[in-house]
């Protein structure tokens, strides 16, 4: 199995049950190793007393880029911790779009960024995030 089609095997294990980035409705663009895009449509009951995207939606969606990115080996990881820096709103109707990338892997502690852009390439968010792998597999191998 090609490490592309691990992460793809992965992702699909994990989405099959993460109800949560569904009901949202998120999508998954791409995967592949240490890597993943995944995308949300900002709705009316996704923004807040300001009119703006709600940023735990934002940090919701980078969240779950980070998930399927850290996740992409087959090996069961966590967050440890995480981090978010707001940049710009995301508005009601804006494509937010998550591009999570791998910057260091060691042992079972990974390190992974995420930026969250809008349909127009604006820059919404930075978000880092400080994996563990943890005992088990998505899928048998």
């Amino acid at each position: 199995m090609t490490p592309k089609e691990r992460a793809e095997k992965s992702a699909a294990a994990m989405w099959s049950t993460d109800r949560a980035s569904q009901h949202i409705g998120m999508q998954i663009v791409a995967v592949d190793e240490g890597q993943a895009t995944l995308t949300m449509t900002v709705k009316p009951e996704h923004c807040n007393g300001h009119g703006i995207c709600h940023g735990g939606l934002t940090f919701t969606l980078a969240d779950s880029a980070f998930a399927f990115a850290c996740n992409s080996r087959n090996q069961a990881t966590v967050a440890q911790h995480n981090n978010i820096s707001y940049i710009a709103p995301g508005r009601e109707g804006d494509v937010l779009t998550a591009v999570a990338r791998e910057v260091s892997l060691t042992g079972r502690s990974g390190i992974y960024d995420v930026t969250v852009c809008n349909q127009n390439g604006q820059v919404i968010a930075e978000f880092r995030g400080a994996s563990r792998a943890i005992k088990g597999n998505l899928f048998e191998e």
